[in-house]
């Protein structure tokens, strides 16, 4: 079994800063692709930042060249750094990723969200 746990959500002014973490455990050879979405209300869940083990990253338009995405393999971590925010990125930020078990089966695991809120 894989559980994935995020941090790093709070409130922050316009402009801001904030670092996402998300860290996987349980009995895990390799995890292949780990991502950043996010939900605000009323709207679906959309990508907002992927990256495989190798590390190509995807984004989305709306965030390029304000969040990175980045991991550390050895301790199964995703980050999302994020910079110069505004109101339309408040929202819920989910973590998710998928590889390899030590039982050789496929795994896909979803975080259980972190609250970002962008106010002034």
């Amino acid at each position: 079994q894989v559980q994935l746990v995020e941090s790093g959500g709070g409130l922050v002014q316009p402009g801001g800063s904030l670092r996402l973490s998300c860290v996987a455990s349980g009995s895990i050879v390799s995890i292949n692709i780990m991502g950043w979405y996010r939900q605000a209300p009323g709207k679906e869940r959309e990508l907002v930042a992927r990256i495989t083990r190798p590390g190509s990253t995807t984004y989305a338009d709306s965030v390029k060249g304000r969040f990175t995405i980045s991991r550390d393999n050895a301790k199964n971590t995703v980050f999302l750094q994020m910079s110069s925010l505004n109101s339309e990125d408040t929202a819920v930020y989910y973590c998710k990723a998928s590889g390899v078990l030590t039982s050789a089966k496929y795994f896909e695991v979803w975080g259980q969200g972190t609250l970002v809120t962008v106010s002034s």
